[in-house]
Parts: structure tokens; C-alpha cells; sequence
């Protein structure tokens, strides 16, 4: 086989915005477009996206509560922020702080929102971050709340890179930028950390970490935790090997001695350790998965004795994630991928106590805690939701549980004779996997059906409401299936471990496993099955088409890395190495050739139609894949591919409600015509 860093005929493609690569990219997209016209379940989706209705999931910042409003008069959206006791009591009074569209239309670029930072308590600003067209890169400004604009005297500002941001006090910041003399890494990130004082020059500023180029990236943060500032810098050595240190002025950083595979959070004079694999302390060994609470100063100074395991994984129960109130640590447990939150009390041992959501349905449920303010109270506030359960935001508290429903999502499909269950197929080497099933409770076999997963970066994928699926694809009568594949972390870290690098086929072989369990069971026929993944979920569905074309009637592959022997070459791919393995390691190339879908294509296979989209302005995969892979095919094949580019959206591939309301119904159109209604799929 030919090596294409030497002759690969598509290699223009990889300019993104070469003129020539656009207009085959222009031409492929208006095809598409035309192909698989959906206006009016275009003009439905964006109508639901925009409902004025739906669940504002707020973050919390003292007393005021903040959200990102899109609707169909504000598509970039207005950021505004509405008393916590107003948001309580179910009647916000939201102050816009700044509208997204208008301040477009006032530097003629399309803005998007790409979140804050706020200052510590007693300083009304914000550092605001915003991308050009929807990308990683972005702006810092500094934002004055109460007057509602940008600081116009010595502000904090930086231009559009992938920076990180954090206040230690009003005037200084931790900043990981590239920018003034900064530096990237090969994966285009920052290389180092520095403290930035107001009205000094940045590049004047001394590192507090340094990264080598060959590193991921740096990262900051600063805990603020009973108003004292704990900045805390990081250096990624590769996507899950990170080393951390902690500084609070003066001196050189201390060094957290943990595992640099482990996951840490510092706060106040306490540090939490989550271990990815075995941590061996003394004569302890604390398993992966396992959460460790214990002094901060003790951890720095290189004992880890001190840490008290809070939390222990066990076959079934994993920690998925965890958050702090005043007086409570909250863990977010996954058993056997269905949510339960648990409070834990430092004073009684760290006792446990299960927080309840208050709904009673039979629908499985996702249940997140998205705000919480440690050094206000114990409140909390959890989003629950389910396949057929609209988001429902309900506050509680962590010591004295009593949970209300603040706001409920109206329902946007007909869910009453549709059920949600939970199935298990066995995969190549005998491993149970796992897998959602969305359908009609009378379901009467083959129906057509729509695969999602992902198995990769210890990525869960858990039940989220149907949204999209349910009125473009449930409503007609078809099943969408979410598959918890190895490589994800629904069952921990081991979960994800155990399909990296080398052993990457197990979440291909799980993947496949479970549409020929659906066929097994009755539910469908090959050629009614279609798979549909984005980024590395579209390195999932692109391994379906090449490796598995017989097990699938049809294949939608979003933002995806496809071509895996450039990939490290690629956008942000250099970062990915720790997960896929380095294809210019001779040795490591042996076992990537064997799930590089670009160059599995064999023009003597048969395949299943294919449609392809990505966004010009994704600068993390980007779209040259997608181009590729697409371009390959139409050229080597007979097969039926379709290609759709955006120019704005970024690695969402769509940057608004109306560009996502309009390539899912391009997505769902496809599935539709693929699935349904040719000849042989079924009436």
C-alpha cells in the first residue's frame, strides 16, 4: 500500500481554505443539500431548538444566576444573568449583560459565545471569551457587569488563540496563552502558564509552569474556596498524563504528588484524587476509580498517606463525577449507566446520604448536578432528563435534601406509547456490553433503526431527551439505540482503558455487537440499520463502513478523524496520540493501519451509502478528513457518499439553532431515504 505522507492524491484537500479545495467542498454540500431537502422538519427542529419554553440551565455565581439565551430573534444569543432568589421563586428577572448578535453587527464579525470567568467575590467583572466563527480559538475581554460593557481602562485582553483564563484577585490573572511570545506545543496549545498583573505587559510576565513543545498543553485554574486563592497550573503531557502544581504567591509552585494519570480538584486547604489506574501508597493500593480526599499541604509535600478514600468503584458502580457545597461533597455515581447523586458528609466520616430527583417516571434517567456555589450554602441544583423525559431543572440541598421543580421543557414529540430499555449484548472476546433501546412499546420488527456511540476518552454516553431523535426520527416510527462501548467511562476508567491504543478494535467489536444483537432480538435487518457518530464517534462509524459494511444499511459521519496515519499532523491531532498511539512509530502504525478508515477503502467492497459533514472553521479535527475520506470514495467506489460543509460552528460542525436545525434535518432526510423508504428497506 502506498504511503500517502508520500503519494496520497488527495492531498490538496487538506488546504482548508484553498479556493480550489472550497468549491469542491461548495459543489459536494450544494449536492447534498439538494439531495436530502427537509424545510419543513428544518423549520420544526429550529422551532423547538428556539422554544421559549424550554429549561434554562443556569451556572451560579453568588447571588446571581447566569445563562447563554438563543432564540430566533437573538441566534448568537443574549448572555444575561437574573437574581437567585427571582430564579427561585420561578420568575427571573434577567438583565441582558450583552447581546452576542448586536455586538456582531457592530465589529462585523460573527461573534459566538464561548463562556466567562468571573472574578472573585466583591469584583463585578468577567473575562468573556469569544470565537470569530465557532472554533476553539478565541478572544479575552474583560467585562464590567453592573455597567454592562468591556472595561475600557487597562483592561485584560487578549487576541484569538486557545487560551485559558483564570482570576487570582482583581487585577492579576493566571493566564496559558501562546500569545506574546507564549508558544505552542505540536498540538497547537499553549506552552505556558503565566501571572499577568493589570497595566503591565504580558510578555514581560514569568512563567509559573513551562511546557515542552512535544506536550499536550498547559492548563489554569484558581480556587477561591473562604476567599483564598489557590492557583493551580497544569502540564498535560499527553491527553491523560498531567502534572499539576498549586501556587499561592511568592516561591516556585508545589508539585501535587499524585499519579499524573489521576483527576484532581483542590479545594481550600483540601485536595480530592480520583485514580485512573492502581495507586499503590504504603501498603494501601487504592484501586482506579477510587476518590481520595485529604490535606492539600500534606499532598504537596509528597505524602499521600493523608488521602481517605471517600468513594471505592466497585463491578457496577463508578464515579462519573463530583462537585462541593459548604459542608458536602456531591458524587455523581453511574450503576450499571444509570445516574444516582450522592451527598457526602465530611463531619459524620463522610457518610453518605442519596439525593432524590422527586419525579416518578418510569423513563431511565440522566441526573446532573450543573450549579453549585461552595462558599455560598449547600444548595444545588441537578438536571435531570431521560430519552423521553424533557430536562427538568429541580434545587435541592446537599444537608437537608428536600427537591423542588423549578422549570420542566415542554414535550416536543409524542412519547406515550414509546419506552426506553436497557440490553446487553456480548461482544467478540465475551464482554457484556451495554445499550439504550428508544421504542415503541408494541414494537413489531424490522423497523428501521438509528445506532449512536462514541468508545473513546472515557466519553459516557448517557440517556439524554430525544430532542432531535424524537420528531425526526421517533415519531415515524423508527428506534434509536445509544451503545455504551468500551473506550467510554460508563464503567470507569478500566471501561475506557481497556479499548486504547492496541486494543482499539474492542470498541469497534462492541459496536457491531450490538447491531447484530438488535438483529438477533428482532428488531431490525442489516440493511434497516444506520450508525451515526461525530469526532471520534465518526472514527467509530467510519471503522462501521470499512471493517463492517454488511452489519449497516446506511452511515452518517460527523467532524470525524478518518485518516489516521496524517492525523497527528492535523489541526489538533498531535493531542489525541495517548489515545490512538503515534503513526509514525513504525510499531505503533501496525495496529493504527488496522482502524485508519482511509485506508481500509477497498474498491472491490460494497458499501452502504455514506454522508459526510464537517465545518471549515473546526480547529480542532477540522474538515480535511471528512474531505478525504469522501473524495476517496467517489473515486475508488461505487458507493453512494454525500458530503455537507458549514463554514461556521466549529467542531459542533454548526455555530446557531437554525445551521443545527438544518443539518440534522439533512442528517435524519438521509437516514430517512436510506432506511425507509428504498427499495427493500421496507415499506
Amino acid at each position: 500500500m502506498t504511503d500517502p505522507l508520500d503519494d496520497d492524491p488527495f492531498l490538496w484537500l487538506e488546504d482548508i481554505r484553498d479556493p480550489e479545495a472550497l468549491a469542491w467542498a461548495r459543489g459536494r454540500t450544494d449536492e447534498t443539500e439538494a439531495s436530502f431537502s427537509a424545510p419543513e422538519l428544518a423549520a420544526r427542529l429550529k422551532t423547538i431548538l428556539d422554544d421559549p419554553d424550554r429549561v434554562v440551565v443556569p451556572s451560579r455565581h453568588g447571588e446571581w444566576m447566569y445563562d447563554l439565551w438563543r432564540d430566533a430573534a437573538n441566534p448568537r444569543g443574549l448572555w444575561r444573568r437574573a437574581s437567585r432568589t427571582s430564579f427561585l421563586a420561578g420568575s427571573p428577572d434577567w438583565d441582558v449583560l450583552l447581546d452576542i448578535d448586536a455586538l456582531g453587527r457592530e465589529e462585523s464579525t460573527p461573534w459566538a459565545f464561548a463562556g466567562a470567568a468571573h472574578a472573585p467575590r466583591g469584583t463585578d467583572r468577567a473575562l468573556v471569551f469569544l470565537s470569530p466563527d465557532g472554533g476553539d480559538a478565541h478572544v479575552v475581554r474583560e467585562f464590567d457587569l453592573a455597567a454592562r460593557s468591556f472595561v475600557a481602562g487597562r483592561p485584560f485582553m487578549l487576541d484569538a488563540d486557545k487560551s485559558h483564563a483564570a482570576w487570582i484577585d482583581a487585577d492579576t490573572l493566571l493566564v496559558g496563552t501562546a500569545l506574546e511570545g507564549g508558544a505552542t506545543t505540536d498540538s497547537g496549545y499553549p506552552r505556558s502558564a503565566r501571572v499577568w498583573t493589570r497595566g503591565t505587559q504580558l510578555a514581560a510576565s514569568s512563567p509559573v509552569v513551562e511546557a515542552d513543545q512535544s506536550d499536550v498543553s498547559v492548563f489554569v485554574g484558581v480556587d477561591h474556596t473562604d476567599g483564598r486563592s489557590t492557583a493551580i497550573a497544569s502540564i498535560a503531557h499527553d491527553f491523560f498524563h498531567t502534572e499539576r502544581y498549586v501556587w499561592r504567591g511568592g516561591d516556585a509552585p508545589a508539585h501535587l504528588a499524585v499519579p499524573d494519570d489521576a483527576h484532581t480538584n483542590v479545594h481550600g486547604d483540601l485536595v480530592a484524587v480520583r485514580t485512573t489506574t492502581d495507586w499503590k501508597v504504603g501498603d494501601t493500593i487504592h484501586l482506579g476509580g477510587t476518590l481520595l480526599v485529604g490535606p492539600l499541604e500534606t499532598v504537596t509535600n509528597g505524602d499521600g498517606s493523608s488521602l481517605v478514600p471517600v468513594f471505592t468503584p466497585t463491578d457496577t458502580a463508578v464515579l462519573e463525577d463530583w462537585s462541593w457545597t459548604r459542608t458536602r461533597l456531591v458524587l455523581t455515581v453511574l450503576e450499571n449507566v444509570r445516574s444516582r447523586i450522592l451527598s457526602l458528609d465530611p463531619a459524620d466520616g463522610w457518610s453518605a446520604t442519596e439525593l432524590q430527583t422527586g419525579l416518578d417516571t418510569d423513563d431511565i434517567l440522566t441526573v446532573d448536578v450543573v450549579t453549585a456555589d461552595a462558599d455560598e450554602d449547600d444548595e444545588l441544583f441537578l438536571l435531570a432528563r431521560g430519552f423521553l423525559t424533557p430536562q427538568t431543572l429541580i434545587a435541592t440541598d446537599a444537608a437537608t435534601p428536600a427537591p423542588r421543580v423549578i422549570d420542566q421543557a415542554p414535550a416536543v414529540f409524542d412519547a406515550t406509547n414509546l419506552a426506553t430499555t436497557q440490553h446487553w449484548a456480548v461482544s467478540a472476546d465475551g464482554t457484556r456490553v451495554p445499550y439504550f433501546q428508544v421504542a415503541p412499546r408494541a414494537l413489531e420488527g424490522p423497523a428501521a433503526v438509528l445506532l449512536s456511540g462514541y468508545g473513546g476518552f472515557e466519553v459516557s454516553r448517557l440517556p439524554e431527551y430525544a430532542t432531535i431523535q424524537g420528531p425526526a426520527w421517533l415519531e415515524a416510527g423508527g428506534v434509536f439505540v445509544v451503545a455504551n462501548i468500551r473506550g467510554g467511562g460508563e464503567f470507569g476508567p478500566a471501561w475506557h482503558l481497556a479499548a486504547l491504543r492496541e486494543n482499539r478494535h474492542r470498541a469497534y467489536e462492541d459496536f457491531v455487537a450490538v447491531a447484530r444483537d438488535l438483529v438477533a432480538r428482532g428488531v431490525t435487518t442489516p440493511e434497516r440499520v444506520g450508525c451515526h457518530g461525530g469526532s471520534n464517534g465518526g472514527l467509530l462509524v467510519g471503522n462501521m463502513l470499512t471493517q463492517f459494511p454488511d452489519d449497516f444499511g446506511a452511515i452518517a459521519c460527523g467532524v470525524p478523524l478518518l485518516d489516521m496515519r496524517r492525523y497527528t499532523r492535523l489541526s489538533a491531532g498531535a493531542s489525541w496520540i495517548a489515545e490512538y498511539g503515534d503513526p509514525d512509530d513504525p510499531a505503533d502504525w501496525e495496529f493504527i493501519r488496522t482502524f485508519s478508515p482511509y485506508h481500509l477503502i477497498d474498491p472491490a467492497h460494497s458499501y452502504p451509502p455514506s454522508l459526510f459533514y464537517a465545518a471549515t472553521s473546526d480547529d480542532r479535527v477540522g474538515p480535511v478528513q471528512a474531505r478525504k475520506m469522501a473524495a476517496r470514495l467517489l473515486d475508488e467506489t461505487d458507493a453512494e457518499v454525500h458530503y455537507l460543509e458549514q463554514d461556521e460552528g466549529g467542531h459542533a460542525a454548526s455555530i446557531d439553532n437554525a445551521a443545527k436545525a438544518a443539518l440534522q434535518a439533512v442528517i435524519h432526510a438521509f437516514f430517512t431515504d436510506a432506511l425507509v423508504r428504498r427499495p427493500g428497506a421496507g415499506d
